[in-house]
């Protein structure tokens, strides 16, 4: 497995472009989001978003899937929201939220059937700028763990995921508390699961 270091969240050219190249090529790779790390992949990779399923147990048909966007403008190809969701966004965003909305029809075909995807957009300036250089989001799922310090040490998570990723971009320490799960499927948003920071609504 690869890695990339990279400090305060500041990912070089050359880097991001090491990582793209990757994920073109049907990759998986460990990224810092906001929150945990996380296994990611090219979203609209078929091949490759069964991989990271296979590779976390996941049957994709019956988990709701969630992608990484590098901002609103990314999100609104992939998800159908109104004008209320989008102040929502805009107010807490780039921040540690999953907010679930109605799905497009312009989601890639691991997504197709489903009416709810689950969109980030990670208070993480270096996973921002792989997504806008990939061109498209991410799709991402927490890493697993049994022990704290294999989900926060860097070094500790390319240990364990030494033959399960492509790659690994190793920043800050990763945090325990996952993203607040928000849903705006049905009028007001309701949050299902609580995270690190508060939802301003």
């Amino acid at each position: 497995m690869q890695n990339i270091k990279i400090y305060n969240n500041n990912i070089a050219d050359n880097q991001i472009q090491a990582a793209v190249d990757i994920l073109k090529d049907g990759g998986i790779i460990i990224i810092p989001t906001d929150t945990l790390y996380a296994v990611a992949c090219d979203a609209l990779n078929p091949k490759a978003i069964e991989k990271v399923c296979k590779l976390k147990g996941i049957n994709p048909e019956k988990t709701n899937l969630s992608i990484l966007c590098d901002d609103i403008s990314m999100v609104s190809d992939y998800a159908k929201f109104d004008n209320y969701a989008f102040k929502l966004m805009k107010d807490n965003t780039p921040g540690p939220f999953t907010f679930l909305f109605r799905a497009a029809s312009s989601l890639p075909r691991a997504f197709k059937g489903r009416k709810i995807v689950g969109i980030r957009i990670p208070d993480n300036e270096a996973v921002r700028k792989l997504v806008e250089s990939l061109g498209n989001p991410l799709l991402s799922t927490s890493i697993t763990f049994e022990d704290e310090d294999y989900a926060v040490n860097p070094d500790l998570i390319e240990e364990a995921y030494e033959d399960k990723a492509d790659l690994i971009i190793k920043g800050d320490d990763g945090n325990l508390i996952p993203s607040a799960i928000v849903d705006c499927t049905s009028g007001a948003p309701e949050i299902i699961r609580e995270g690190p920071v508060t939802l301003k609504a």
